[in-house]
């Protein structure tokens, strides 16, 4: 059954259309049939009713010969016996005895007339009626063989034209569905011919406002951001790759000093310190790159508890001002939150290590409430966001100096405060100015209950 149906939306689209349109076409040239024959019937009828109606008037003035000169027509006794009879039928009886006497109305009937040689009798549409109050009743009658080949014309003509209609319908369907599905195969084709190393490479764009324009339009927005995400996605692997060549190169360099100065036990361990500092680099490297790939896929593990934002802030300060080497004040009541102590801490520790590392030397921490959320916002006295990166500051491996030195940071401190604060269902914000005049960070965290 299924290689009966074609593949192709548009084969399967006009086979549709065909059925569809062939059973309107069927049904409606079924009934444009049936109300023609009757059409033609209700003429018969009126026909019949008129000439009945004038017959009628004459017999009433003892005018018989007005039933003789009527194409089909017989006055009737009542008892039966033809009274007089058309000229055309004479010597023939359209009623029997016992069909006169039937009679007590207007009555419409089909009958046969016999032929007067041995042969087919002849169909006729009979209306029957009594005539006044003598028992007398008329009888007019119409031959149905014409009516009969009208009839049959019609359907003739109707049997011939169906299927001419529906092939020609068909064909249109055909047509209209290759011009409405042809962006489709234009578009098809483009798509298959585009590669990732047709980054820049996009759709043709589809005139006018409708589905198929829209979808283009949609699928070239979307090729557009899938570009930005590979060209992101490219640049990380090329800073990743940069930032761990440094620590590695060091690391094979200070290994072969000590190789080389085996002999003297100083020289020995300034090395290995060196590599140790360089693994602990790497490490640190690692982990910040293994906490913001399990954000990216879902899978950042918050373990939520009771935290005091403001006592957290206070404790930490304290910590960080003195391993920073810069003033951090912090100010604000209780405000408690449902969050992951550990993650918090390094929160502030990489807000601590942005402004250091900017040459800040006072930073201030101001915890406040509002409307079911906590705000911590971080500013320094530091020269600010450079305003090319107020953008893109929270993205990986961005710093305001371009050079990458062995000391200096990765860039991906600020990205791993949004990773966190994300993690925890809160939002955080970067702008420069009050009330240090540098860089400020807004944290907004979702209260503790």
């Amino acid at each position: 059954m299924r290689r009966l149906i074609p593949t192709s939306l548009r084969a399967r689209l006009a086979l549709l259309f065909g059925i569809g349109t062939s059973a309107v076409l069927l049904l409606a040239l079924s009934l444009l049939y049936v109300a023609l024959d009757h059409q033609l019937d209700a003429a018969v009828d009126q026909d019949l009713a008129a000439r009945s109606d004038d017959l009628v008037a004459s017999v009433r003035t003892h005018d018989l010969g007005a039933v003789h000169g009527d194409p089909m027509a017989q006055l009737y006794a009542a008892d039966g016996t033809p009274v007089a009879t058309s000229a055309a039928i004479r010597d023939r009886v359209l009623l029997a005895p016992e069909q006169v006497r039937t009679v007590h109305g207007r009555t419409f009937t089909d009958g046969s007339l016999p032929p007067r040689e041995p042969g087919t009798p002849m169909p006729v549409r009979l209306l029957s009626r009594p005539v006044g109050g003598t028992g007398q009743v008329l009888t007019v009658a119409l031959p149905l063989s014409a009516i009969d080949r009208a009839g049959t014309r019609q359907f003739v003509v109707l049997a011939v034209a169906t299927p001419v209609l529906i092939i020609a319908l068909a064909a249109l369907g055909w047509r209209l569905l290759r011009a409405a599905l042809r962006p489709v195969d234009v578009l098809t084709r483009e798509a298959a011919a585009i590669s990732s190393l047709d980054s820049d490479r996009r759709l043709p764009a589809v005139p006018g406002d409708d589905e198929i324009a829209r979808l283009a339009a949609t699928l070239s927005g979307m090729l557009s951001r899938l570009s930005v995400a590979f060209d992101r996605e490219r640049a990380f692997v090329d800073d990743a790759s940069h930032e761990l060549r440094t620590p590695i190169a060091v690391l094979r360099g200070e290994i072969d000093l000590a190789l080389a100065a085996v002999d003297d036990p100083a020289e020995v361990r300034e090395s290995l310190l060196a590599a140790q500092g360089q693994v602990v680099r790497l490490g640190r490297l690692a982990e910040d790159l293994l906490l913001l790939a399990r954000e990216r896929a879902g899978t950042l593990v918050v373990l939520r508890g009771p935290v005091d934002l403001t006592g957290l802030a206070q404790s930490e300060a304290t910590i960080l001002s003195k391993i920073k080497n810069i003033t951090i004040e912090t100010y604000g009541d209780p405000a408690p939150v449902e969050a992951d102590t550990d993650r918090l801490r390094q929160v502030l520790g990489n807000l601590a290590a942005n402004s250091a590392g900017a040459g800040a030397t006072t930073a201030r921490v101001t915890v406040t409430t509002d409307r079911g959320h906590v705000q911590l916002q971080w500013a320094d006295d530091g020269p600010g966001f450079p305003p090319a990166l107020l953008e893109s500051a929270f993205e990986r491996f961005v710093r305001g100096d371009a050079a990458r030195s062995a000391t200096g940071g990765a860039g991906l401190g600020l990205s791993i405060v949004r990773a966190i604060v994300t993690g925890h269902d809160g939002t955080v914000e970067l702008r420069n100015g009050p009330p240090l005049g540098g860089a400020v960070i807004t944290v907004r965290l979702p209260a503790a209950p």
